[in-house]
């Protein structure tokens, strides 16, 4: 999808963007976040780039806990309506000192090469208008030997999990979302990014393409969600 529809649809649901997510992954999501922060803590990064932040939940897990506070986050979005949301929620926080929340073009990123420890992104990249564009413009910004993790929707290869699920996905959500939000196509586009974006090994071999080494997928919750890890050499 174009970015300025992209940003229209996100500036349309912010207020209850949040709410939502709770909502229609039954908290699962905040599972799938601490997941990733606890991969990230392997290499223990302290300059992060969060891109596609939305209202700031990735950046916000990656700071919450004990010595993490150390790091120092910039989360970039295309949405300001999503932008505000998390800045609101930063403050409430008191994580204001150590994390930034900016409007960014995920693939057109304003930072010199080299400048971060590592990339994370979380639900962001299937909105991208071109993924690979995207993906080279996070190779550029990561410091050598940095790591980015990007975590979002897949479908479960299992057949019965993922017709359970598809009735779910693809019935389910896009009519809670629309009666909750009001929006009746944003719910919608949801399902259809999922079912359009390079997953698995499509994933993995897109990253290998411009850059990353050592790329793997880890799937969460039977293939519900995976989370992609490439390297910077």
């Amino acid at each position: 999808m174009e970015k300025n529809k992209v940003a229209e649809m996100f500036n349309s649901i912010a207020p209850g963007y949040d709410f939502l997510n709770r909502l229609l992954s039954m908290g699962i999501d905040r599972i799938w976040r601490r997941k990733l922060r606890k991969m990230l803590d392997v290499s223990n990064p302290v300059v992060i780039l969060d891109v596609a932040t939305g209202t700031g939940d990735l950046a916000i897990e990656c700071v919450q806990n004990g010595k993490k506070k150390t790091r120092k986050i910039t989360g970039i979005d295309i949405s300001e309506k999503m932008l505000e949301k998390g800045r609101e929620k930063i403050r409430k926080k008191n994580l204001a000192d150590c994390i930034e929340l900016r409007y960014g073009d995920s693939e057109n990123l304003d930072f010199e090469p080299d400048t971060f420890d590592a990339v994370v992104v979380g639900f962001g990249v299937r909105n991208f208008e071109n993924p690979e564009k995207g993906l080279l413009e996070m190779h550029r910004v990561t410091k050598p030997a940095g790591k980015v993790f990007i975590l979002d929707f897949s479908l479960p290869r299992n057949p019965f999990i993922r017709t359970l699920y598809g009735f779910y996905f693809f019935r389910i959500l896009p009519f809670i979302g629309k009666t909750v939000s009001g929006n009746n196509h944003a719910y919608g586009y949801l399902p259809e990014s999922v079912n359009h974006f390079p997953q698995y090994e499509q994933m993995t071999n897109l990253m290998s393409k411009v850059g990353f080494e050592n790329t793997e997928y880890k799937p969460l919750a039977f293939g519900i969600a995976t989370i992609y890890s490439g390297e910077v050499s």
